[in-house]
């Protein structure tokens, strides 16, 4: 990746996370229970150790709950799984716990094409480094 690439990906991703965090987030926060395919997924924060919830979208397949991030490991809730696996998502309305596990090897967009629509295409249109993440419910 060339400097002037990088620059415009770190651009992007700072107008995108600015979009998240004051938009998009607060309201997807009120819906999940009662949109199909949106989900609150809870972290531990990697250096406070405090919750952290973060709206997602994805599918249950198979027992795992299947989701692609938009920046990969330049989003907070990435490097906190990193730091520890051990999560919660709360799917209509109900919370599971489960080990994430982060695919960068995997293909994002085949990976998106099997997950729910709405949230696949705001995945695309915003994202600048995907990365799949299953998350392995118990």
């Amino acid at each position: 990746m060339t400097s002037k690439t990088a620059d415009s990906a770190a651009a992007k991703r700072r107008r995108v996370s600015w979009y998240h965090r004051r938009i998009a987030n607060p309201l997807m926060r009120r819906l999940v229970g009662h949109m199909p395919g949106q989900a609150l997924l809870e972290t531990t924060g990697r250096r406070s150790g405090l919750p952290r919830r973060t709206p997602v979208g994805g599918r249950v397949v198979g027992g795992s709950f299947w989701m692609v991030s938009n920046h990969g490991l330049a989003a907070a809730y990435v490097r906190n799984i990193a730091a520890d696996p051990r999560v919660r998502v709360q799917i209509r309305s109900r919370w599971h716990t489960g080990t994430a596990h982060l695919l960068p090897d995997d293909d994002a967009r085949a990976r998106l094409r099997e997950l729910p629509r709405f949230n696949s295409w705001n995945v695309r249109m915003l994202g600048t480094d995907l990365m799949t993440i299953r998350i392995d419910l118990e």
